[in-house]
């Protein structure tokens, strides 16, 4: 990687778009979009759980796999080093995604989950003991429950929990009190995946530091959504995944700040994460490959990086203003509606929108806007202790991307009534 490279990658942090935000250009950039299901237009509402992928990117990995395919790192061949150019000018875009100090302080994982895990091996079984204490909060995904879980059953450290407010904003003064001597880590979802409250991660992070915690942040559903600086965050560790990105399937992140992913043990041995190998010891190799063993997702680090850059001819400034208005009608249209009531009402939200119908089980509503060709979420979202405290065995879910359209919206008021009628 070159200083050229890095400065390309830092430019797709920044709006780039200087055209106004051209909805119908945009929508044609996603083939999937034009298909029937049902014999009704698609209208894709569950981009909280994995968004679409433009044809930019899907021309990208076509032409990776068909003119740069080959291993890397290790290869001398032209295709060799032209994919191992392409695999860390992605990394690069990626720091410059971040805004991190550094590319090497960008690892490629399998997604969220895969980087969450990877920190909980790498850092807290070297760095958490028996009587420690692991924050978390009452909205986490499962992802970011189970792996600490696991880490508190082996050490013996306890897990203390961040409640949540009726509006679904975490109580930030309990927060604060659960802070002593023994707390060792923090975990925390930079925006809810079931409600779309935005937390507010600097003022945490702040509050962790000063009593010397690290904090590891999930950004799966904010990296989609709004500008991410994770210098200006200060936070020690961010994860998240390509897939919920525009990206494909198979490709993730993990932030870490320099000195913490240098002192973390790596999470899995094999090739390339070593420098050298004898029946005596194994040197491991320096960050990021250190945590990059094997033969990494080459090709969907690189369409990772192709998202990235699209993203970045549109402007994530300018797709939080498109999807903050969708969320604004959809509020307003669903919210008038009797029978329903919306679920999260943070003051401010990412664009999910998740609801409950009276008499009604949030499946059957899913099941029947199908019917209509609507595409939503419904269950408990791997969030199951959130669920609990809302007293809710499900919710239906809405999560839009800078591709829908306000009349999407009107379709899925539109099929909400519907539903109503035949339950009625």
């Amino acid at each position: 990687m070159n200083a050229r490279q890095a400065d390309l990658g830092r430019a797709t942090a920044a709006d780039r778009s200087a055209e106004p935000f051209d909805l119908e250009r945009i929508r044609a950039d996603f083939p999937i979009l034009r298909q029937q299901v049902h014999g009704k237009p698609l209208v894709y509402l569950d981009n909280a759980a994995s968004s679409q992928m433009p044809q930019p990117v899907i021309d990208r990995l076509v032409r990776y796999q068909t003119t740069q395919h080959a291993n890397i790192h290790r290869g001398v061949h032209l295709l060799s080093e032209l994919a191992t150019s392409e695999y860390e000018a992605a990394r690069c875009t990626l720091q410059g995604f971040l805004n991190a100090a550094q590319a090497r302080e960008v690892i490629f994982t399998s997604g969220t989950t895969d980087a969450i895990n990877l920190v909980m091996h790498g850092h807290g079984r070297k760095f958490i003991r028996s009587g420690d204490e692991i924050i978390l909060t009452t909205m986490e995904h499962h992802a970011n429950i189970v792996p600490w879980q696991m880490l508190a059953e082996e050490t013996g450290a306890t897990i203390r929990v961040v409640p949540l407010l009726d509006t679904g904003e975490l109580c930030l003064d309990a927060y604060a009190a659960l802070f002593n001597a023994r707390t060792r880590f923090v975990g925390v979802t930079h925006v809810s995946n079931a409600l779309g409250s935005i937390n507010p991660v600097k003022a945490m992070i702040a509050t962790a530091h000063a009593h010397g915690v690290p904090v590891l942040v999930d950004g799966a559903q904010a990296v989609p959504h709004m500008p991410v600086d994770v210098q200006d965050l200060d936070c020690d560790f961010y994860v998240f995944s390509g897939h919920k990105l525009c990206g494909p399937t198979g490709i993730g992140v993990l932030y870490g700040k320099a000195a913490l992913l240098e002192a973390m043990q790596p999470f899995k041995g094999g090739g390339d994460m070593i420098l050298s190998v004898s029946f005596g010891g194994t040197v491991y190799n320096t960050i990021p490959h250190k945590f990059e063993a094997g033969t990494p997702p080459i090709a969907a680090a690189i369409g990772l990086g192709a998202a990235v850059d699209y993203l970045g001819t549109i402007g994530l400034p300018a797709i939080a203003r498109h999807e903050h208005a969708l969320l604004q009608q959809a509020t307003a249209q669903l919210g008038a509606l009797p029978g329903v009531r919306l679920v999260g009402t943070a003051r401010r939200k990412a664009a999910v929108l998740s609801f409950v119908l009276d008499g009604v089980h949030p499946h059957d509503v899913g099941t029947l806007l199908d019917q209509e060709g609507i595409a939503v979420r419904t269950g408990h979202h791997c969030a199951q202790p959130l669920m609990t405290r809302l007293k809710l065995p499900a919710t239906v879910r809405a999560s839009f991307a800078f591709y829908n359209s306000p009349a999407e919206v009107d379709a899925l008021v539109a099929g909400v009534r519907a539903v109503q009628k035949v339950f009625a």
